[in-house]
């Protein structure tokens, strides 16, 4: 809930006649009175006892019996809006809003009988108008210091008590919300958003992608956008304006909006901060470009926020950055979660109180961010893991941001920062379902029949993925596994397996059935702590068949191995072996 103090003015009834009339583009609907001083003010719109005309001058009164110096601008104007995911207040709700607005401001306690006159009108379902005259009954003018910060503070009550988006007062890291207007016009133009949040996502991918002053506005003309520079008399270019074409005011022009007015990090000099430190852009494969990126997110993450406040900042605007591009170029199935996940992110981006943002997360996600920028989102079977390790590393970097946040009692930056991970995990749970229904298929029992490497795994048998394995050997527990922050420490002790001959999936099966996973609050964890265990087990068993000639060709060491030890080396014997079986052949 925010409230948003308006021109002042000294026309009562000019304004009352635009509140409650149709809108400059017809965008008000059922303009009706709320709340007013007096509980017994009859509304315009619903008596035939009361006109505009009148209530002016009822408003007007105490402001023309005033003895000396009148106020100029005697019309006291603030909107009070909810989020647009806020739900819909009643008319009750809103009254009692507007009289604790009212007592906040200081235009009338509540119990102050001298306190100035006011209406509170609404004619949207998202805000209400208050309208009072500066002048109290008493003939003294009212005290209105720090009115909108006091305010405020009655706002951020409202937000618990009717279950409303909280927010945070006074870190101006908030991108300007679209006007009811503006989301109305859109609808009337059968347009899915405001022209305003059209070009805020439009600058801020031009921005993520951009290296200098002129691919990004290079970018913006190539959107679509019209882009209107404003250039200093030395010729530097020092602020540009956007518009949406076919959105015009009633003048038939375009309706331009400069960069600092659709979010304070897109401004020409805090977009120019993106790319001035130069970072080549790595030439690689669109398949290699998510490999890359995974390895830069995960360094990123494990150096986010740790040089200091300046640094920090500079690593979550950074991340934000590199989220954005993740949604342009990543798979068409996850993209509207990746997406979802950048407009949430993006209040999280921005740090109260930051203007240079330094940082080596910073350079590190930059990095990722330009070899993203070379992939493209038609992604093949065998490049899905890829897109589902850079998913799960962008996870951990988030959280990462979270806690920093969090550290820094940033609270809406940490809320924004947890809505997006949790966008982001989705995105990685459709990856693991697509990863599994394209590139495998349930595993058969041992026998003649059973396919190679290369058609169970999406990977090459030199390369197999680890996530491949986790889905044959656990694949009720494979989702869980493969967003679980100890992944990637299961995954490095499953290819220590395959590196050193054994068949992972095997492994991961006998460890798995040693007792069951559903009670465990890591299974990733749990798993690899077992194979830590397989592991030494396995070395002593080899270390005392080393010791005995007669164990290597026996039961001992095969009893000493387990049963794993046993099927691996069934596993290793060569086809017919057992024909061979009996008394050895003389001369």
């Amino acid at each position: 809930m925010i409230p948003q103090k308006l021109d002042e003015g000294s026309d009562t009834y000019g304004l009352l006649a635009y509140l409650y009339g149709p809108g400059r583009q017809d965008e008000h609907t059922n303009p009706h009175m709320v709340a007013a001083w007096d509980p017994y003010i009859e509304d315009p719109a619903r008596s035939p006892n009361m006109t505009l005309s009148d209530l002016a001058l009822l408003l007007d009164a105490p402001v023309f019996a005033m003895r000396g110096k009148k106020p100029p601008l005697h019309v006291y104007h603030v909107a009070v809006r909810n989020a647009e995911e806020d739900r819909i207040l009643s008319d009750e709700e809103w009254a009692e809003v507007a009289a604790e607005m009212m007592h906040a401001a200081g235009i009338a306690k509540h119990d102050d009988d001298e306190g100035c006159r006011w209406v509170a009108v609404r004619h949207a379902d998202d805000h209400i108008h208050l309208v009072a005259t500066k002048a109290r009954e008493d003939g003294r003018q009212p005290n209105l210091r720090q009115d909108i910060v006091k305010m405020q503070a009655a706002a951020r009550g409202f937000e618990v008590q009717f279950g409303l988006r909280q927010l945070k007062h006074g870190d101006k890291t908030a991108a300007r919300w679209e006007k009811s207007g503006e989301r109305e016009k859109a609808e009337r133009r059968g347009l899915s958003e405001s022209s305003r949040v059209t070009l805020q996502r439009t600058v801020r991918e031009a921005a993520a992608m951009a290296t200098s002053d002129s691919d990004f506005f290079e970018r913006l003309a190539a959107s679509g956008v019209r882009v209107k520079q404003r250039i200093a008399p030395d010729g530097n270019v020092t602020g540009y304006s956007v518009a949406m074409p076919g959105d015009r005011n009633p003048q038939q022009e375009p309706i331009y909006f400069p960069g600092a007015r659709l979010a304070p990090d897109l401004s020409l000099p805090r977009v120019r901060e993106r790319w001035s430190a130069t970072v080549p852009a790595p030439r690689v494969s669109p398949a290699e470009a998510w490999q890359v990126a995974e390895q830069k997110v995960r360094a990123a993450a494990e150096a986010l926020g740790a040089g200091g406040l300046r640094q920090g900042a500079g690593d979550v605007a950074a991340l934000g950055d590199l989220i954005v591009v993740a949604a342009v170029v990543s798979p068409r199935l996850v993209r509207t979660q990746i997406k979802d996940a950048a407009w949430e992110y993006e209040r999280a981006s921005r740090a109260p109180g930051d203007r240079a943002l330094e940082g080596e997360s910073r350079r590190l996600s930059r990095e990722s961010a330009q070899a993203l920028s070379q992939a493209t989102g038609a992604v093949g079977r065998n490049d899905t893991v890829a897109v589902l390790g850079f998913l799960l590393a962008l996870v951990q970097a988030v959280e990462a941001a979270r806690r920093w946040h969090d550290a820094q009692e940033h609270r809406v930056q940490a809320v924004a920062s947890g809505r997006a991970g949790r966008l982001l995990r989705e995105a990685a749970e459709v990856t693991v379902g697509v990863h599994a229904a394209r590139g495998y298929r349930p595993r058969p029992k041992r026998g003649p029949s059973r396919p190679a490497d290369g058609q169970r795994l999406a990977a090459a048998p030199g390369e197999r993925s680890m996530s491949g394995v986790v889905q044959d050997a656990v694949p009720e527990h494979a989702g869980a596994v493969l967003l679980d922050p100890a992944w990637p420490t299961l995954r490095d002790r499953l290819a220590e397996l395959a590196s050193g001959g054994e068949d992972p999936v095997d492994v991961l099966v006998a460890v798995a059935g040693q007792r069951e996973l559903s009670s465990a609050e890591s299974v990733a964890e749990v798993l690899a702590w077992r194979l830590d265990g397989w592991s030494k087990h396995r070395e002593t068993a080899a270390a005392a068949s080393g010791a005995s000639s007669s164990s290597a060709s026996g039961g001992g060491t095969g009893k000493s191995a387990g049963p794993v030890r046993k099927a691996a080396a069934s596993k290793r014997r060569p086809p017919g072996d057992e024909q061979r079986k009996g008394p050895r052949r003389t001369r």
